[in-house]
């Protein structure tokens, strides 16, 4: 059940950053509201135990040596990872991934990772950042909180930030791309339409595969994927049918999994080629998963391979790093018609009962963002 009582207390961290590299940071407009400098008051969201989302008071000190302080403008809901852990399908001895996170899978556990916001004020050293800077964070749905001065990434000037939310499920959709071997006129499948989908299917066509399919059991995500550019878009139980008609007989040459279906794994194993790659882009968390690979996937020698967002594939180290992929995420922001995508605009103060929602009536929503 979705609660908010009176909130909350809980103490905002500091920082462990090894391992973590990012780049960039930012902006600007109604912060002189704040007095800058003093401790101020936020809220945070918390799921206090599976399906309980509550909002808790935080104080939030002024940034220190080499932090910024940001006011957030909007923050996104991931519909795919997010509510796994909502729904507590996550294992609970999972290690958290994101120095931002704070508590533990199991429960309670402050989330979220796509904040876009503008900085308050910055700590002494902090050269890169000034006050009003738009900028992205890897932060939990938070409305005012600081983190180190090299964790922030500044948005275009001529950007709406609010847009900027999408930098975390653009950086996974470019990471799948990369992570999946197409070339040019060669054809893909997506698996689920949801944000992550759409702009799999979208960076897949400006990668030169054609014609990108997508799968989807949402007539109305059907739709917006086909108005984003997807060449073909397909209820599942039909999707085996028409792409072996597609292909003449032959199966697309790569097939990506986003959903977080096992079935829908199975129907991507079924429509590649022979010799073709599956993409697994889905997290199941502990969800198990039965799978026949005693057919096409084993005669027609099938490769499966995982994308997750916190590794780059190996074979681009020499040339590609965490900071060149946000770099090409920045360009992308604006290139691509991501405002379509949000369907919900919910004040914070109302956040917590976005999630029944999303949980009960997942064909409501696509991208819900809390401003």
């Amino acid at each position: 059940s979705a609660t908010c009582p009176a909130l909350s207390s809980s103490p905002t961290p500091r920082w462990n950053l090894t391992g973590w590299i990012l780049s960039s940071a930012d902006a600007s407009n109604t912060l002189m509201a704040y007095r800058i400098g003093d401790e101020l008051k936020a809220r945070a969201l918390w799921f206090t135990a599976p399906r309980t989302p509550t909002l808790r008071a935080e104080t939030v000190a002024s940034p220190g040596p080499g932090e910024v302080r940001v006011k957030t403008i909007a923050s996104a809901v991931s519909a795919g990872t997010e509510m796994l852990v909502y729904r507590g399908e996550v294992p609970r001895d999972l290690r958290l991934d994101l120095p931002t996170l704070a508590g533990s899978y199991e429960f309670p556990i402050k989330y979220g990772y796509a904040a876009a916001g503008r900085v308050l004020d910055t700590g002494p050293g902090v050269e890169r950042l000034s006050e009003g800077d738009p900028v992205f964070v890897h932060h939990p749905h938070q409305d005012i909180f600081v983190v180190p001065a090299q964790m922030p990434v500044r948005l275009p000037e001529d950007l709406d930030p609010v847009l900027g939310v999408f930098s975390a499920n653009l950086e996974t959709a470019l990471n799948i791309v990369h992570d999946t071997p197409v070339r040019l006129g060669e054809t893909a499948v997506v698996f689920g339409q949801g944000v992550v989908g759409i702009l799999v299917a979208l960076l897949l066509k400006l990668a030169g595969a054609g014609p990108v399919l997508v799968v989807d059991p949402l007539k109305e995500r059907r739709r917006l994927a086909l108005a984003s550019g997807a060449d073909g878009a397909f209820e599942p139980m039909s999707s085996k049918e028409l792409v072996t008609e597609i292909t003449g007989g032959r199966g697309v040459d790569v097939a990506v999994e986003t959903s977080g279906s096992g079935a829908a794994l199975q129907s991507a194993i079924d429509a590649v080629a022979t010799e073709g790659t599956v993409v697994v882009a889905s997290w199941y968390g502990r969800k198990p998963v039965t799978l026949a690979l005693g057919e096409h996937f084993h005669r027609g020698r099938v490769r499966l391979r995982s994308s997750q967002v916190g590794r780059l594939d190996p074979a681009l180290a020499p040339r590609w790093d965490r900071v060149r992929r946000m770099d090409t995420v920045l360009g992308l922001l604006g290139r691509l018609k991501l405002g379509e995508l949000i369907s919900h605009r919910i004040p914070f103060g109302e956040a917590p009962g976005a999630y029944a929602m999303l949980d009960e009536r997942p064909e409501e929503a696509l991208q819900v963002i809390f401003i």
